[in-house]
């Protein structure tokens, strides 16, 4: 691992992390919640699955509900949106106690566009709710004089985007045939993931946007990419082409040994690929916001992990292989050579059809790859492999990348299965990762709700938290930190700059109500409140006794 182990032998002294992090918001505490120690047996006492409709933390812990969907969120009455999941804070000058949380939406349901019709045909209002209520949520919070998290609705950087905002498009895609030749598009929906960039902006993840464009009439391929807004500047909002069009769950963001920006990706769907972007142009700190012009001209590759290769996503790949007459479409692609011809004709088709194009030129078909993270100690890449129950593997798993000579700009790989879920580890389908300063993996679950406590998913009971340490004698072994409420799901785990706080969204709690007067989660359960509410929570320890 070169450089690697000895990043994690100082950490494991205790001698914080080296220079030259690989992350792009790199950790520097030496303790976690408050707690003067940085092992993972020292903060917390794991706790048990359940099937309780309430957020359970370990001995020690409490949680705030920052904001849930529908609350008020500015003085222009602007509404929390749904689906919470991605959050990413940014401190307002340099406090670990106040600053700009952003906040995903990724889709709406029961709760806040009602009853679909038996028919499954969308009222007028119900497809403007499903745009309003999706995109991102830019909100102020601060930790109050008694230790409590809340909002400041009186911000002055608290707004909503979402699918009525206006955004850019950057890239080879734009103004070719690919998008509708225009240079611009109108929203953001289906929310996931996302990260954060070098130069502190968010990137956020459109990804299953297709059914939301088509109810509302609007062109497929200005959705599915990589969305790029400014917390702090409500006119900066981009997307980039360049990082290709497909079920983008997140982002991570780091930097080649010769200083180039790469960006690791995931499409969340069975058989589907990974991929990394490097940049041509070199990362420049003093331009700040500028170095965002490095996303709009690089090489997008695919993983091949049967040959350990970075397999470039080009026009002139897939010209080169379509010019065999021979040639035959791999699993996963349809239509003739003579179609493929005619639909992969530039860059810009290229990555408005990356799915396909990626399969074409050799990419490997994984088990739905999801929330990917670089490591902080080392250059090495987790990316969490939600499940593929068409292929047997029912519980997921978490694959660790080495990138050959530790550079994240190199065309060759190794892997391993760092930790594969199943009842041998305590959880199933892992799905969104954070790295504390400690080295540990904090990663949450992504059971379907249909399948909570049921069959081979019986012993899990709800979603949850785990941590899993990446080195030391406890290495690539979960403990459960937090349990989810009924049918929900735990995203976006992010942590304060000092460690002190982990924000968390609680994403659909109750989603399989189909009776308004019978919801099956009452999460948060706010005094009075008849259905349940997503939402974010910050997440902070207290000393017992």
């Amino acid at each position: 691992m070169g450089t690697g182990a000895a990043a994690l032998a100082a950490a494991s002294a205790g001698l914080g992390v080296l220079e030259g992090a690989a992350s792009a918001s790199s950790p520097t505490a030496d303790h976690l919640f408050g707690y003067k120690t940085n092992k993972v047996s020292g903060y917390f006492e794991p706790i048990e699955p359940s099937k309780e409709d309430l957020l359970l933390l370990p001995k020690g812990y409490k949680y705030d509900v920052v904001a849930a969907f529908d609350d008020v969120i500015n003085q222009a009455g602007e509404r929390f949106g749904q689906g919470s999941d991605y959050n990413a804070f940014f401190p307002l000058d340099g406090s670990n106690t106040r600053g700009l949380l952003v906040n995903n939406h990724e889709y709406t349901n029961i709760f806040s566009i009602g009853p679909i019709a038996e028919d499954g045909k969308w009222t007028n209002e119900q497809i403007q709710k499903d745009l309003y209520y999706q995109g991102m949520s830019v909100i102020e919070v601060y930790r109050d004089w008694d230790g409590s998290w809340k909002m400041d609705t009186g911000s002055a950087y608290a707004r909503r985007v979402n699918g009525y905002t206006p955004f850019e498009l950057t890239g080879p895609a734009k103004w070719t045939e690919a998008v509708g030749s225009t240079a611009s598009a109108t929203g953001t929906f289906a929310n996931c993931s996302g990260g954060i960039t070098l130069w502190k902006t968010v990137l956020s993840c459109e990804e299953n946007f297709s059914e939301t464009a088509e109810r509302a009439g609007l062109p497929l391929t200005h959705y599915g990419w990589v969305v790029e807004i400014d917390p702090f500047d409500g006119t900066y909002a981009k997307k980039h082409t360049a990082l290709g069009r497909f079920n983008h769950e997140n982002t991570a963001m780091g930097l080649t040994a010769d200083g180039r920006v790469v960006v690791y990706m995931g499409d969340d769907k069975k058989d589907a690929c990974v991929y990394k972007f490097v940049s041509a142009g070199k990362y420049d700190e003093s331009l700040g916001r500028a170095n965002s012009a490095l996303l709009e001209d690089g090489s997008l590759y695919v993983a091949n992990l049967k040959s350990g290769k970075w397999v470039p996503v080009t026009y002139e790949a897939i010209a080169k292989l379509l010019a065999n007459t021979g040639f035959k479409a791999p699993t996963g692609v349809k239509g003739t050579r003579d179609e493929l011809l005619a639909k992969f004709r530039n860059q810009g088709d290229v990555v408005a059809n990356c799915h396909e194009a990626a399969l074409i030129v050799g990419g490997t078909p994984t088990d739905r790859p999801e929330d990917i993270e670089i490591s902080p100690f080392d250059n090495t890449v987790f990316i969490a492999h939600t499940n593929n129950d068409t292929h047997g593997n029912i519980h997921g798993h978490i694959t660790r990348i080495f990138e050959k000579d530790d550079d994240l700009g190199g065309t060759e790989f190794d892997f391993e299965i760092f930790i594969a879920g199943g009842r041998q580890s305590g959880f199933s389908s892992p799905d969104n990762l954070a790295f504390d300063s400690s080295g540990n993996l904090w990663v949450v679950t992504d059971i379907s709700s249909s399948s909570h406590n049921k069959g081979v998913y019986k012993s899990f009971m709800n979603n949850g938290l785990f941590v899993v340490p990446s080195h030391g004698p406890a290495m690539a072994q979960a403990m459960q930190f937090a349990s989810a409420p009924v049918e929900s799901e735990l995203t976006g785990p992010f942590f304060t700059p000092d460690e002190s706080t982990l924000f968390l969204s609680i994403q659909h709690p109750g989603e399989m109500t189909t009776d308004l007067s019978k919801p099956t989660s009452l999460w948060p359960h706010r005094p009075g409140d008849s259905i349940a509410r997503c939402g974010v929570v910050a997440i902070s320890g207290f000393k017992l006794g």
